[in-house]
């Protein structure tokens, strides 16, 4: 037998593992610094629990299985969706509002021809029971400040509302068939078959030609301006006040050099209710992630709560830092230790108990402890019995007493 891991799924090893875990250390120290808390939820849920939130948007995304006791279950596809279940239940009560932060294993079945991952990790935020710009704005500044600290040169926040779409196809009154198709062409970014339905013949020219140039909107703050006087034409300028408000927000954070307006962002996930947001890195092809408000997803479970969050994908973030040159800071190990047993278990003891990262090993030559040290990207090497760490460039460090972890140094 030929072991292999499933389709779509693959394994970490030591270097990227190493930086995965710097590049979330990253961003657990900015939810920390924004008041954020962690939470961990089930890999597992009941389908009809996320099926009650997430409705149609579902369907072929998540994996299904069925229990011993009967039950239809499912992998998580995504956190929003187990975070609002956690703060309806486990939450209910506590006072609000609740600002979460997470990092997990997501889980998506993808069809075998498209070649895409069925496991990534995810990193977000959930602001729970807040309402209105401030929180609006909160959310995006996290988010910027988040893809700033790992390192990431380049990259641009895209924000938007689908306030004003559904206002604007509320006017139509065209029929809810119509509606579902429309929206559904709008998350597949199917401007084809969007502009065919906007321009049917049951739909007024001018709600029709409303909805063709909603869409097609972006800029900075001229283009709430614009999509504005698009909205006032059909009776709907009233749906992009919250958006304006969260946007001087943002101006007066500093944030609008990153950020840009575009109300052609439509998320595949039905539930968004206002705020839409994605971040973009030059090459990637693909949103770094995104997110938005969905003030009505908790009131399927009974506890209605406004909410906003995001979350990103810690893969595509590794890939547009290779992309644009950025090397990941990680923890590197400071010695190897060799020699005689005894004086390398005891040396490595002392060694880690001043707070040195430290790998004994069987070499017990200088020599072969050059060459064990260069192989790990060992900083120092250590013959156990002679008091010193020595490194390439023939420095000496005393050991005796053992001195905290040394700076630089090159083994190899």
């Amino acid at each position: 037998m030929r072991p292999v891991t499933p389709r779509g799924f693959r394994d970490v090893l030591f270097e990227e593992a190493a930086e995965r875990r710097a590049v979330t250390a990253a961003v657990s120290s900015v939810f920390a610094g924004y008041g954020f808390r962690f939470v961990e939820t089930p890999a597992v849920e009941e389908y009809l629990t996320l099926e009650a939130a997430a409705g149609a948007s579902l369907e072929g995304t998540a994996f299904r299985m069925v229990d011993l006791d009967g039950s239809l279950l499912a992998l998580r596809p995504e956190m929003t969706l187990p975070i609002a279940r956690l703060a309806a239940s486990r939450l209910s009560g506590e006072p609000a509002p609740h600002r979460v932060c997470y990092v997990a294993d997501v889980y998506r079945e993808q069809a075998s021809l498209r070649g895409e991952a069925r496991q990534f990790t995810q990193v977000g935020v959930e602001l729970l029971g807040a309402n209105g710009p401030a929180s609006d704005a909160e959310v995006v500044c996290v988010l910027c400040d988040v893809l700033a600290a790992v390192g990431l040169r380049d990259f641009t926040v895209g924000i938007g509302t689908v306030a004003v779409l559904r206002a604007v196809i509320e006017t139509a009154a065209a029929g809810e068939a119509w509606s579902t198709e429309l929206l559904a062409a709008a998350h597949a970014r199917n401007l084809v078959a969007f502009d065919r339905l906007a321009s049917a013949e049951d739909v007024d020219p001018a709600v029709g030609e409303a909805l063709q140039r909603v869409v097609r909107i972006g800029g900075g703050r001229e283009a709430i301006g614009e999509c504005r006087r698009v909205a006032d034409a059909v009776g709907c300028a009233g749906s992009l006040d919250a958006l304006e408000a969260a946007w001087e927000l943002l101006e007066a954070a500093g944030l609008a050099g990153r950020v840009r307006v575009d109300f052609g962002i439509l998320r595949s996930f039905d539930y968004y209710t206002g705020l839409i947001v994605e971040a973009y890195a030059p090459g990637l092809g693909l949103p770094l992630g995104g997110g938005g408000r969905y003030d009505d997803v908790l009131a399927a479970f009974g506890a209605p709560m406004p909410a906003a969050g995001f979350a990103l994908s810690l893969e595509r973030i590794l890939i547009a830092l290779a992309a644009q040159g950025v090397t990941i800071p990680v923890e590197g190990l400071d010695a190897v230790v060799g020699g005689e047993d005894l004086q390398v278990a005891r040396t490595a003891a002392a060694l880690r108990g001043a707070g040195w990262t430290v790998r004994m090993t069987g070499a017990r030559d200088d020599a072969g402890l050059r060459a064990e040290a260069g192989a790990a990207g060992a900083a120092w090497r250590v013959l156990a019995g002679e008091g010193v760490a020595r490194a390439a460039d023939g420095r000496t460090l005393v050991l005796d007493p053992v001195p905290a972890p040394p700076a630089g140094g090159d083994a190899r």
